[in-house]
């Protein structure tokens, strides 16, 4: 399993947003402070106040919003699953990442979440692949 640990402002807000794009949130690792919020079996990404995600570092916190420290790149099934997920971001508040990606045999889109941590979402043709 990968767990990406994120900072965010309002931990509220955030569950909200990923609820949005279908991703469910685990309570029996969440409080006000952090949110569990499963991408898939072996995805999750836990979300946290700063104050909180500052006890696991003793570096300084980049700000996603005018900084990139990485990119989260989700491969999923199709090229309607990119849209969908892409879709329901950018209604749930979050802004375009780069422009749309179509190379035939590989789509992607991307999105920065509300607190601007970049997320781009890919689609290959198994075909192409191997």
């Amino acid at each position: 399993m990968i767990f990406v640990n994120l900072p965010v402002a309002d931990v509220a807000a955030s569950r909200d947003f990923y609820s949005a794009l279908g991703f469910t949130i685990n309570e029996q690792f969440s409080d006000e402070n952090t949110a569990s919020v499963v991408i898939s079996d072996a995805i999750v990404a836990m979300i946290m106040n700063k104050t909180r995600f500052a006890d696991f570092t003793k570096k300084q916190i980049v700000d996603a919003h005018s900084s990139t420290e990485v990119i989260n790149a989700l491969g999923v099934e199709s090229r309607d699953e990119v849209d969908r997920l892409a879709d329901a971001a950018l209604a749930a508040g979050a802004t375009v990442g780069n422009d749309t990606q179509d190379h035939g045999f590989m789509y992607g889109r991307s999105f920065d979440d509300l607190d601007g941590h970049r997320w781009e979402l890919v689609w290959m043709d198994p075909s192409a692949i191997g």
